[in-house]
């Protein structure tokens, strides 16, 4: 899907994160709980460390029962597009872009708009908490797989 990119890691693998960028998981564990249906990252796994994925749930083809909720949680990637969803050199959008960043890659136009987006995405905890009895995960199911897609802790 991309090919001659490359990056500089400027940053220690897991370290030196915006301080208003905190995510609940590393991609790690986000992978290994089930995500994006396993159908993410699923053709470049050599960029990302082998660690990533030997406990990964991914999938060449989108499965629902990968995810954590068991809930569809992804559109296309033609859908993201049209909506404005990818920027940068990221064209997976925003997981991609945590991955590089967990990396230790920074790019600070792009960082500060993938940053800010986690930020506002941080309003479905909200609704979670004020719909939901504390730890109830099958209330909103949908919502937790989105927060746990976007790094947030979905066991709120």
């Amino acid at each position: 899907m991309q090919t001659d990119y490359s990056y500089e890691l400027t940053a220690q693998t897991g370290e030196g994160f915006a301080p208003d960028f905190r995510p609940h998981y590393t991609p790690e564990e986000m992978l290994r709980l089930g995500v994006f249906e396993g159908k993410y990252l699923s053709d470049c796994t050599n960029e990302f460390p082998d660690s990533w994925f030997s406990d990964a749930k991914i999938s060449d083809q989108p499965d629902v029962s990968l995810n954590h909720f068991g809930i569809k949680s992804r559109q296309p990637l033609n859908v993201w597009r049209e909506k404005g969803w990818i920027y940068g050199p990221d064209p997976r959008g925003w997981f991609q872009w945590y991955c590089r960043y967990y990396l230790g890659r920074r790019l600070a136009e792009i960082d500060r708009v993938q940053i800010g987006r986690w930020k506002a995405f941080a309003r479905h905890a909200g609704q979670v908490r004020a719909n939901c009895y504390p730890g109830d995960v099958f209330c909103r199911p949908r919502q937790r797989q989105a927060l746990l897609q976007w790094s947030y802790d979905p066991f709120i």
